[in-house]
């Protein structure tokens, strides 16, 4: 089937990566694929898989190697009505609509998440996912490399604090372009979240999120907008930050410190 450019569309084609995506969605460590995972929860629940954009169900096929129930939801109208000829006899939810409206309530038991996502939306389904209430206890996604490594970077973006606020994460295997069908312009990397509770209140992102407004001004001048330059500048200097600081050199805990000082605390 041909793939539709503006969805994003590049069909990997490795089994071997496919079956290694599919294992550390299971909870199999890396370079560990052959030891079991314990499961930290009751063993009467079994869990379900649910998968981001299944497209012509290569990775489909590696994680029934693992799960017995799949829920698959597929943006393209015409590969969600194919897929389930693909596996007969297999527990498989075909569900066809946009992941960023899915209602993930519905899922009332363990359940990990997978996918190979689209570039253009890795920003808000990586939110989306780490935001919810129903959390998944495992997120496993191939992206594009330069985003997986901007998350895992010592220096922040607004993505990256999101994601350590909320998430233990570690970068699986690169995979290069060549390894698609068509392939993408630029390579891609798996990466493996583990969902927690935040670090740090959601209030403090309301402040984070005014100090990336303008992610190349000095910090200063962006959040001038809710106090006088002057007076950030003296909570600044108690908290040791650098007068010309720009938002990406601050971590989470310098954000948290910088919005109580802010409230006056």
């Amino acid at each position: 089937m041909k793939n539709k450019k503006y969805l994003g569309q590049h069909w990997l084609n490795n089994r071997a990566i496919l079956d290694e995506i599919a294992g550390f969605s299971a909870g199999y460590e890396k370079g560990n694929l052959n030891k079991k995972p314990e499961k930290s929860y009751a063993p009467q629940f079994e869990e379900i898989c649910l998968e981001i954009g299944p497209g012509l169900g290569t990775l489909t096929s590696s994680l029934f190697k693992y799960f017995d129930k799949i829920i698959a939801v597929e943006f393209d109208q015409k590969l969600a009505e194919n897929l389930p000829k693909s596996f007969p006899g297999k527990n498989l939810e075909v569900i066809n609509g946009d992941i960023l409206d899915f209602d993930f309530n519905l899922i009332k038991t363990p359940y990990v998440v997978a996918g190979n996502i689209p570039y253009y939306i890795t920003s808000p389904i990586i939110e989306k996912l780490l935001t919810l209430r129903n959390k998944p206890e495992r997120i496993v996604l191939l992206i594009q490399k330069e985003v997986a490594e901007r998350i895992t970077d010592k220096k922040e973006t607004l993505l990256s604090l999101l994601v350590k606020n909320r998430a233990e994460v570690e970068l699986g295997p690169v995979v290069l372009k060549n390894e698609f069908t068509p392939p993408p312009k630029v390579d891609s990397q798996v990466i493996i979240f583990r969902p927690r509770e935040p670090k740090i209140l959601e209030e403090v992102f309301e402040l984070i999120k005014l100090g990336f407004s303008s992610p190349r001004k000095k910090l200063v001048h962006n959040l001038s907008r809710i106090k006088g330059r002057e007076e950030w500048l003296k909570i600044f200097d108690k908290l040791k930050i650098k007068d010309d600081a720009r938002p990406g050199d601050l971590t989470l805990e310098d954000w948290q410190k910088l919005y109580y000082a802010y409230l006056g605390k």
